[in-house]
């Protein structure tokens, strides 16, 4: 039987139990290093299926690797499964109703990343069964995407050493290739501390600390205009140090997500900020302390493997999408402004522009385009450093559907995200059973990616001395 017929079956067969592991992440999300239930979910589905799991890699309460086979080549298939905060939405409505006011939501669509990963792995070991292909799969269960970077301290840990090549995905507007760079990051939170006092009465006695945190943000505003021009600098203010004017905030906290092309250009960007920092808690006479949130490297791109990726994508080709498909996505689309719709389909090459410019749903496949940056950061950027990586996108949402949003978490446990994800697990596991039994791509990506990183090796962001948090379960 042909290749992608025979992996679309496989996975068609077990798609109840893919969707309703989905669902689950789905009902219960989890933010960075919390993910406990999401990720016991896929160990036991993955234990169910044969594999063997081992739980908290790398230092990582909720991090896992699950295995099948023996020997080389080594294939990993990279999942996500956590959720962001305030972004609680109820599945498969058209407007903002929060399940819980103020609670977490899928709002990137890593339930259906997880599951979709999931797909691919179990599909890949369906078919060694049935073929006796050799090799080994692993699924790398990789917590805190979002903010904390777990892939970052997996890579640290050496656990991508001798993988031969990393595959994943992620749910997107429209199906097409990752073979992009990504901007390197530093999450880091200052914390300014002074000395209370009663703002009318005695304010000469009193030590702002978040007087130090407005400094802080307007030396670093001053900063953007000699920074490289593809570098961002965002920031949070967490702690305002209370909610009475009349007393001078003793306490004060904001966290800066640093971002540049190269690694060394976000420390060196990092290094400026923090100086800015101290500038800032001096003028106040307030002290600083610096909390490193999480890290990323910049993601190397694959040629090689983005075109054996895509020659897959379009031979599984995109799902059929019915009449509740497209009412769902026009509806959501009626959510959105036409700035938001036509930013969507900017970049597109003229011939899918005009197929799609008056469509709820990308169903066709885009032409594989030329290698570019990405303006966003992922920790697969570390992954990347340590072996050749591809990830491709799929359409799990309405065209026009901006990521991180309460309507990327309502379609999230809906057909249409549903159909993105088994289409990415047969993508994937195509892709993986063609390198394996191709050993030159495997070379020829290897060759590749050593010329990228042009002598340089793998170095950590995250600091020496940090350790992944230990959270509760919630």
């Amino acid at each position: 039987m042909e290749l992608h017929t025979l992996i679309s079956d496989l996975i068609e067969q077990k798609s109840e139990k893919i969707i309703e592991l989905s669902d689950k992440i789905w009902n219960c999300p989890e933010i960075y290093f919390e993910e406990h239930q999401s990720s016991e979910y896929i160990c036991k589905a993955l234990e169910d299926e044969g594999f063997r799991v081992e739980r908290e890699v790398a230092g990582l309460q909720t991090g896992f690797i699950g295995s099948y086979g023996e020997g080389k080549p080594i294939v990993a298939i990279l999942g996500e499964f956590d959720a962001l905060s305030g972004l609680s939405q109820k599945r498969g409505l058209t407007e903002h109703e929060p399940v819980i006011a103020g609670g977490h939501g899928h709002g990137c669509g890593h339930n259906l990343l997880g599951a979709g990963a999931f797909a691919a792995a179990v599909a890949i070991k369906d078919y060694m069964e049935q073929t006796g292909l050799q090799g080994t799969v692993r699924y790398y269960g990789c917590p805190a995407e979002e903010s904390g970077s777990g892939k970052a301290f997996m890579t640290r840990a050496g656990l991508f050493d001798g993988v031969d090549l990393a595959l994943s995905w992620h749910p997107f507007t429209k199906p097409s290739i990752m073979n992009v760079s990504s901007l390197a990051n530093y999450s880091v939170t200052f914390k300014f501390n002074g000395k209370s006092a009663h703002a009318a009465a005695a304010p000469h006695l009193g030590r702002s600390a978040l007087d130090a945190v407005e400094l802080m943000n307007v030396g670093v505003n001053y900063l953007r205009e000699h920074m490289v021009s593809e570098a961002r600098v965002h920031y949070a203010i967490t702690d305002t140090g209370g909610a009475s004017p009349n007393v001078v905030q003793p306490h004060a906290e904001v966290i800066y997500l640093i971002r540049a092309p190269k690694k060394q250009q976000v420390k060196d960007l990092f290094e400026r900020v923090y100086n800015i920092a101290q500038g800032a808690a001096l003028m106040t006479e307030t002290t600083m302390e610096v909390e490193f949130e999480g890290t990323a490297s910049n993601l190397i791109p694959n040629t090689t493997l983005a075109n054996v990726m895509y020659k897959h994508l379009t031979a599984v080709g995109v799902p059929s999408y019915d009449e509740f498909d497209q009412q769902l996505a026009q509806e959501i689309r009626a959510t959105f402004s036409q700035e938001e719709l036509d930013a969507d389909l900017a970049g597109l090459d003229k011939e899918t522009l005009k197929i799609l410019k008056d469509k709820n749903i990308a169903d066709v496949i885009p032409p594989l385009g030329k290698e570019e940056a990405l303006s966003g950061s992922t920790d697969v950027g570390d992954v990347s450093w340590a072996v050749p990586t591809m990830q491709c996108m799929t359409a799990c949402w309405a065209l026009g559907t901006p990521f991180h949003t309460w309507q990327v978490v309502s379609q999230g446990a809906m057909p249409i995200g549903y159909k993105g994800m088994l289409q990415a697990g047969k993508v994937i596991a195509c892709t993986a059973i063609d390198a394996i039994q191709n050993p030159e791509i495997i070379e020829k990506a290897k060759l590749e990616w050593k010329e990228r990183l042009e002598g340089e090796s793998y170095v950590s962001l995250i600091p020496e001395n940090m350790v992944p948090p230990r959270k509760a379960a919630k």
